[in-house]
């Protein structure tokens, strides 16, 4: 619970025990949302730091069992990506490739406030996809077919009529909360809010927005083109079906 305080230490040795059972890790994730923000990002480090040291076949089966328990539909046909630094650069590759690949989305709006930042951004993006190609991962087509679901922005009203918004700006409360109140009166009503703060408190955003109901969390791990674990989190005040439908978008992107 919010209140609760759990050493790094114990929190490692928990899951490194418990990681023995293949149905643990299910129970983890399921359950990180009940921690507060640091001690989630501790346990989500512990979890990949614990099954670095178990079997592969064991980590394997136990996503595949847990994917199997998410929604079919997540029903989110405009993405927006806000920020495409680190995290928001593979957030955008990697929901642009679940979109050329399954038609998952129609688009993803790339958004920077700040050209040369934007620029910055695709360039990432462009040079990731480049060397996956290089290795063989992705035809020239593949690439070409990832590239044309995004759109890249400085234009924020791009935005007002996306379905689902993953925030990855700075982790800095003031601007974030000033985003969000922006953003909870640009968007349309039905827009689900998601930030991917490691750290911050998801509620304080949530009500920023003035549609905490609509709003989550996802953290991704990086490089978020790689690592497949995504902390989904949600507040008292989150509507159970968009928890359901980030849950399920999350695993129609490749992750868990």
């Amino acid at each position: 619970q919010e209140r609760c305080q759990i050493s790094r230490l114990s929190i490692f040795s928990f899951v490194t025990e418990e990681l023995s059972s293949p149905f643990t890790p299910i129970f983890l994730i399921h359950t990180l949302h009940k921690f507060n923000a640091v001690n989630r990002m501790m346990i989500s480090k512990a979890i990949h730091q614990a099954i670095s040291k178990t079997t592969a076949s064991k980590v394997a089966y136990a996503l595949r069992q847990f994917s199997s328990t998410l929604p079919t539909s997540s029903s989110f046909d405009k993405v927006g990506i806000i920020g495409l630094g680190l995290m928001g650069h593979g957030i955008a590759q990697t929901a642009a490739t679940a979109a050329a690949q399954s038609n998952l989305h129609s688009s993803i709006i790339a958004y920077e406030s700040d050209e040369s930042f934007l620029t910055r951004g695709k360039d990432r993006i462009q040079s990731s996809i480049d060397k996956l190609v290089s290795k063989g991962k992705f035809s020239n087509e593949d690439a070409e077919a990832i590239m044309g679901k995004i759109e890249f922005t400085t234009d924020r009203v791009a935005l007002s009529d996306a379905d689902f918004i993953v925030e990855a700006i700075i982790e800095n409360m003031d601007l974030k909360k000033t985003l969000y109140s922006e953003l909870g009166k640009e968007c349309k009503p039905s827009t689900i809010f998601a930030s991917n703060t490691s750290s911050l408190s998801i509620t304080e955003m949530a009500l920023a927005s003035s549609r905490p109901q609509n709003f989550v969390g996802v953290h991704f791990f990086n490089p978020v083109q790689i690592m497949k674990l995504v902390e989904v989190i949600r507040t008292d005040h989150t509507d159970p079906e968009v928890f359901d439908k980030t849950m399920a978008w999350v695993g129609q992107i490749g992750k868990v």
